[in-house]
C-alpha cells in the first residue's frame, strides 16, 4: 500500500528562533527566556488567485518575493520578541523599504562590483563572450563566499546560523517519519537540499550560463541586462532546487554540490534549546 505523500515544509532561521512554512500556515516560534512564544498564520500567495503563476519558472519569481517579504516580516517580528526591538508591525512602507534597501544592497555587491571587476581587471585582454561571464560569475561567487565568512564571524550571526541548523535537523526528522524530540532531531545533518543557501548558489552558476547568451555590452547595458534577468535566473534556480529535493539523480547532486558545501558555512551544531524552538514552529504548521 503506497504511503501517502508528506506536504514538503520550508523554513528560515530568524533572531532566537526559527521560521516554518507549511502548505496552509507558517509560524515563527522565538525563544524568549525560558517560554518558546509561537506565531501562526494563514497562508496568502498570489498563486491562489492567480492560477497561471503556479507554472513553472513564473512560480519560482513568485514565490522568491513572496519568501523575502515573509523572511523580513519574521525577522522584525522574532527581533521585537527577543526584545531587540520595539514591537510594532511593519507597514507596507516599511516592508517595502526594507526589501527595496536588500535588493539594492545585493545588486551593488553581486552585480555591479564584478561587473566592473572584469572589465578593470581581465577584458581587455579577453574577448570570449563565455569566458568573459564565466570569470565574472567566479568573481560574484568569491564575493559571495567571503561575505558569508566574514559575517559568520560576528556573534549573533553565529547564533541564527545554529538556529538554521536546527531547522534542517528538525525537518529531517520530519521527512524520516520520527518523532519529533530534540534528541531524535539531533542526529540529523545540519545540511539540506532545498536550503536557500543551496538556492544562492545555484542563481550564481544558472547566471553565468544565461549571461553567457547575452555578449559582453558595455558596462551600464550589462549591469541593466543583468538585473532585468534576474527574475528569469531566479524562476530557473527554483525549478532546479525543487527537482534536487526530490531526486537521486548523481548529476543533480554533482550540481546541488556546491550549496551544500556552502551550507557548513550558514548552518552550525545547535544545542537542544534550539532544536525545541524549531520543533515546535514545525508542529505548529502541521496541526
Amino acid at each position: 500500500m503506497l504511503q501517502p505523500v508528506k506536504p514538503k515544509i520550508g523554513g528560515q532561521a530568524v533572531i532566537e528562533g526559527v521560521m516554518m512554512r507549511g502548505p496552509k500556515t507558517t509560524a515563527v516560534a522565538v525563544r524568549k527566556n525560558d517560554d518558546i512564544v509561537i506565531k501562526t498564520q494563514e497562508n496568502r500567495s498570489l498563486q491562489d488567485k492567480y492560477k497561471f503563476l503556479k507554472l513553472p519558472i513564473l512560480r519560482g519569481i513568485v514565490a522568491l518575493i513572496e519568501m523575502l517579504v515573509l523572511g523580513i516580516q519574521t525577522l522584525s517580528y522574532s527581533a521585537s520578541v527577543a526584545g531587540l526591538e520595539d514591537e510594532e508591525e511593519l507597514t507596507g512602507k516599511d516592508i517595502a523599504f526594507a526589501l527595496v534597501s536588500a535588493l539594492g544592497f545585493a545588486v551593488l555587491l553581486f552585480i555591479v562590483l564584478p561587473t566592473l571587476a572584469v572589465r578593470y581587471i581581465i577584458s581587455g585582454n579577453l574577448q570570449n563572450s563565455f569566458l568573459l561571464s564565466l570569470v565574472e560569475g567566479l568573481i560574484r561567487i568569491a564575493i559571495f563566499v567571503t561575505y558569508i565568512a566574514v559575517i559568520s564571524l560576528m556573534k549573533d550571526i553565529r547564533r541564527v546560523f545554529e538556529y538554521h541548523g536546527a531547522e534542517h535537523k528538525v525537518v529531517h526528522c520530519y521527512e524520516n517519519n520520527e518523532k519529533l524530540t530534540p534528541e531524535n532531531a539531533q542526529k540529523y545533518s545540519t545540511i539540506h537540499p532545498r536550503c536557500g543557501t543551496s538556492f544562492m548558489m545555484i542563481v550564481m552558476v544558472v547566471s553565468i550560463l544565461l549571461f553567457s547568451f547575452m555578449g559582453w555590452p558595455g558596462v551600464i547595458l550589462r549591469i541593466v541586462s543583468r538585473i532585468v534577468m534576474l527574475p528569469i535566473v531566479s524562476g530557473v534556480s527554483y525549478e532546479f532546487i525543487r527537482l534536487a529535493g526530490k531526486c537521486n539523480n548523481p548529476i543533480i547532486r554533482i550540481l546541488n554540490a556546491p550549496g551544500m558545501w556552502l551550507q557548513r558555512l550558514t548552518t552550525r551544531e545547535p544545542d537542544k534549546a534550539q532544536l525545541e524552538v524549531a520543533i515546535a514552529a514545525l508542529k505548529s504548521v502541521l496541526n
